[in-house]
């Protein structure tokens, strides 16, 4: 190959990373000038709104939250007080303790006053057996208390169980490690109450970071900023996410996913499409895919919704071991999601679900962690050609860097003038001078376990779904 056709394929390269870089910028700022208007219009509106009016009415729809437990021994006692200290009228607890090897069962026994009962599965989805049965509270303070324990099938299948067991319209997947507030399902069942010309089929919510927080008795009591500069990176990395990027894919009806932490779902609609999948790690991403899926191709118009309030927290990893099996099992899972519906791609049939959501998702999300590795080998090669114009290399390396300081710090200021949960002295600051550390400390992680998802999904072929280890956010 000559030194022409060489210059030739790397100036085609250049131009091509060049436009992914602007392409993806342009997209960033757009996603977030619609996030900050849906946000601003969200808050005005809920401002006048009485939610005391849904808590009280009988005609609530009804709501089953479901929680799959394994081995949360630590927490199971005070995240199901938690659960069960909701403010609204017409809901029930199921708790799937899916075949823990830990004594969680034993302790919500004793803590609830829980006995056997006899109990009929009306098994539309297909689920691992029950082990030990299905129990309920003696007392009538939790009577509206189950607890189902089963064999252990993973996440997917114990939510299944739930869609099973459930008599509610309305189900409310969660994470049992997760602290909802007392308020949370008013506001979380209150887009399917409003729309009258789509069918709303989920609605989630924005996930925050409880680890330093103060908690007692399932209640939330006061919000504090870790010290770890870890977990601190990633309540930036959610601020973005949450109230910068999900807010607008909302407004343009493209969400893809809702958090396995907490999202409600219309439960005859979930069963109709089959449930979770319990052969992929990436369930929560799965479902709502299958859901769109399943409404674009009955040509039933519908609608994903999402609320910008902080309503459940959730114990973020705090080290980087366990935050790279974390990130590598949402690596997989939305390869494995993207690759079963690759029909949707560009096809449209499904109208911007598969002109908008899918190719955005596919291009931003899935290629990106490879087109970044891709362009730092072109970097080195240009490198060892001497062919690097070192100002114009540096100056897009500071663009890059700024945008993406820049880009927190609205989030930041998105958080302050909306919500405003870091509300203490210096905390403010102390995010502001976080956006100058932050891509230096999370993004260079994020992209090793991006890269180690790809290749764990296409040479190791694990199925494995990762470990995250509590220690608990009654006692942070």
């Amino acid at each position: 190959m000559d030194t022409s056709t060489v210059k030739i394929i790397l100036n085609i390269l250049h131009f091509l990373f060049f436009g992914f870089a602007f392409l993806s910028i342009l997209s960033y700022i757009v996603l977030s000038f619609i996030s900050a208007r849906e946000t601003i219009e969200y808050a005005k509106k809920n401002s006048f709104v009485n939610y005391k009016d849904i808590l009280s009415s009988p005609m609530a729809p009804t709501i089953t939250i479901i929680a799959p437990a394994y081995n949360e021994s630590l927490n199971i006692v005070e995240n199901v007080r938690s659960l069960l200290s909701n403010h609204y009228s017409n809901y029930e607890v199921i708790i799937v303790n899916d075949g823990s090897k830990d004594d969680s069962l034993q302790k919500l026994i004793e803590a609830y006053n829980l006995e056997k009962v006899e109990f009929i599965i009306n098994q539309k989805i297909e689920t691992k057996s029950l082990r030990a049965g299905v129990f309920k509270s003696k007392n009538p303070a939790f009577e509206k208390l189950l607890v189902v324990d089963k064999e252990n099938g993973g996440k997917a299948d114990a939510l299944n169980m739930g869609l099973n067991i459930s008599k509610s319209k309305y189900v409310a997947c969660i994470d049992v490690d997760c602290l909802l507030l007392e308020d949370a399902l008013q506001k979380m069942i209150k887009p399917f109450l409003e729309e009258t010309k789509k069918r709303v089929i989920a609605t989630g919510g924005v996930i925050r970071i409880a680890n330093s927080c103060k908690i007692k008795g399932g209640r939330l009591l006061d919000i504090n900023l870790p010290k770890n500069l870890l977990v601190q990176s990633q309540i930036l990395e959610y601020l973005r996410a949450f109230l910068l990027g999900r807010m607008a894919w909302s407004r343009l009806n493209g969400l893809l996913v809702i958090s396995g932490a907490f999202g409600i779902f219309d439960k005859e609609i979930a069963i109709k499409v089959g449930g979770y999948d319990t052969n992929t790690v990436g369930e929560d991403m799965e479902i709502i895919v299958r859901m769109r899926r399943y409404m674009e191709e009955q040509k039933q118009p519908y609608k994903v919704s999402y609320i910008p309030d902080p309503l459940c927290w959730t114990e973020a990893p705090d080290n980087v071991k366990t935050f790279v099996s974390q990130r590598n099992r949402w690596t997989r899972g939305t390869i494995e999601t993207l690759r079963k519906h690759r029909k949707i791609a560009f096809n449209k049939n499904y109208g911007s679900f598969g002109l908008l959501s899918y190719p955005y998702w596919l291009i931003f999300e899935r290629l990106s962690p490879i087109i970044e590795v891709v362009g730092l080998v072109y970097f080195m090669v240009l490198v060892a050609l001497n062919e690097v114009r070192w100002e114009y290399a540096i100056s897009f390396l500071v663009l890059a860097y700024t945008f993406s300081v820049l880009f927190s710090i609205i989030a930041i200021y998105s958080e302050e003038f909306t919500f405003h949960q870091y509300k203490k002295k210096g905390n403010g600051i102390k995010l502001v001078l976080l956006t100058a550390l932050e891509p230096i400390i999370l993004h260079p992680i994020i992209l090793y376990a991006a890269i180690k998802g790809n290749y764990d999904y296409y040479f190791n072929k694990t199925k494995k779904w990762g470990t995250m280890t509590r220690k608990g956010l009654a006692s942070s």
